[in-house]
Parts: structure tokens; C-alpha cells; sequence
């Protein structure tokens, strides 16, 4: 038996597409630091002792995986693949740089995104 809160198509149409532009914010806004301060950004990742040149790599896998996952999450049919491109920035990114050091909140802020896009990834479409 299915039971459904929100019976009017386009409420779950509307509701759906503000919950994925709502958590993709937090992908989008970090995109322009990323590009705008590459070379900063390059040094910061060299902080957490991964070698320069990886981290250059790295912050280019990571801006393409927060562009197209943003993309493909907001407004593709293909939200799957967005949450998984999300998803392969975060995990990283989380354990990197806020397990060691413990940052408190910045892991459970990131494991509440985190199960956000699990959630997307692993649901039935309709």
C-alpha cells in the first residue's frame, strides 16, 4: 500500500525541484572560490599533505564533479548520476578535510548532505 501525503502532482512536482535546487545551494555556491581562487585553493589541499600536483588534479575533479552534479541533480532526468558526481566530491572532501582534525559540525552538516543524495540516488522514480 502506498500512501502518499502530498496527492496534487504538481505540489510533489514543485516540492521535488525545491528540495534538489535547496540542497545543491551548498555545491553551487562553493564553485566560483574554487575557480576564482584556484591556485589558493591548491595550496589549502597541499596543507592536508597531499603533494601539489595531485591537488591541482584533485580541485579540477572536484569542480567538474560540483558542476555537473549540480546540473545533472537540479534539472536532469539523469538525478541519479548528479547525486553520485555530488557525492564523489563530499565523501572525500569530508574525510580529507574534517575527520582529522574532528570538525563536529561540518561532518554532521556534510552526513546530512551526505544521506540527502543517497536518498535521491537509491530512490524509485514515479
Amino acid at each position: 500500500m502506498k500512501i502518499s501525503f502530498f496527492k496534487n502532482k504538481r505540489i510533489k512536482t514543485f516540492l521535488d525541484f525545491f528540495s534538489r535546487v535547496s540542497i545543491s545551494a551548498i555545491f553551487i555556491s562553493a564553485i566560483p572560490s574554487k575557480i576564482n581562487d584556484f591556485e589558493g585553493t591548491v595550496e589549502y589541499i597541499s596543507t592536508k599533505g597531499i603533494p601539489e600536483p595531485i591537488s591541482s588534479i584533485l580541485l579540477v575533479g572536484a569542480i567538474i564533479c560540483l558542476i555537473l552534479g549540480s546540473g545533472f541533480f537540479i534539472f536532469g532526468e539523469k538525478q541519479k548520476i548528479g547525486s553520485v558526481f555530488l557525492l564523489l566530491f563530499l565523501i572525500p572532501t569530508t574525510i580529507i578535510f574534517h575527520v582529522f582534525p574532528f570538525h563536529q559540525r561540518a561532518v554532521f552538516i556534510n552526513l546530512g548532505l551526505i544521506g540527502g543524495l543517497i536518498i535521491s540516488a537509491i530512490r524509485e522514480a514515479e
